[in-house]
């Protein structure tokens, strides 16, 4: 099977359409969270995902659109987006996202957010976080977001590594235990301003990232558009 993996699109839909042409025909679309908030197209979005038939997991910034208290820890400007996600959102969008879970496995995966010791909070950024999580989640092969960084943790021991991707060139995940993060759709926050995505090839056991130009200042003119916070426009030219 041939799987394309998104994480944290944050309603930016210029972002996630090119990631959908890029990818082409596959099997099955999954999605580790945050699909809503920051961007301006919470609606297009989830519609999009839910034309895919995509499956995959409740983010933080969800929850929060949704009504959870989780917003109060988010920044002037996050708390300001989410607000009007909230009342942008159609109730169809808000009823998909409401049939999210937390975590789930599909097939051999586990899926997570943020980490399986704490789902929407903890961010995965370093190998003490990643071994620990690697070992509750209890799965050869899992996948997180969060942290809008692409990761390749593989367990060593006790402990984990981040073996790292190579845009385009296929990582063989062999028979060694592994915590993929493919970045982000729609706010990269590794200096790169590209949306990011991975493709699984479970037959022959890789994950391949791939890093796909959008038109940027699409997603920049709607932002100011509808009134969110001008940072959030800014911040997406320069992967930050």
């Amino acid at each position: 099977m041939r799987i394309a993996v998104v994480s944290d699109v944050h309603a930016n839909l210029p972002a996630l359409d090119a990631v959908i042409e890029a990818v082409g025909r596959v099997d099955a679309w999954w999605q580790c969270g945050d699909v809503v908030d920051y961007g301006p197209h919470p609606d297009e979005v989830v519609a999009r995902l839910r034309e895919l038939g995509a499956q995959g997991v409740l983010g933080n910034h969800d929850a929060a659109a949704l009504g959870s208290s989780i917003l109060e820890w988010f920044n002037p400007y996050a708390h300001a987006a989410c607000l009007w996600t909230r009342e942008r959102m159609a109730p169809e969008t808000r009823a998909w996202l409401e049939a999210l879970p937390e975590l789930t496995t599909i097939g051999d995966w586990a899926l997570v957010h943020g980490s399986f010791r704490k789902p929407l909070e903890e961010y995965v950024e370093f190998p003490e976080e990643a071994a620990a999580s690697m070992a509750i989640s209890g799965a050869r092969l899992a996948l997180h977001g969060h942290t809008h960084v692409p990761r390749a943790w593989r367990r060593t021991g006790r402990s984990a590594s981040d073996d790292g991707f190579t845009v385009g060139a296929p990582l063989a995940l062999g028979g060694d235990t592994w915590f993929l993060n493919p970045g982000s759709v729609g706010q990269p926050r590794d200096h790169d301003p590209r949306a990011a995505a991975l493709i699984l090839d479970t037959d022959a056991g890789s994950a391949t990232l791939l890093r796909v130009p959008y038109d940027i200042e699409r997603t920049q003119a709607d932002i100011r558009k509808v009134g969110l916070p001008g940072i959030l426009a800014d911040r997406l030219a320069i992967g930050r």
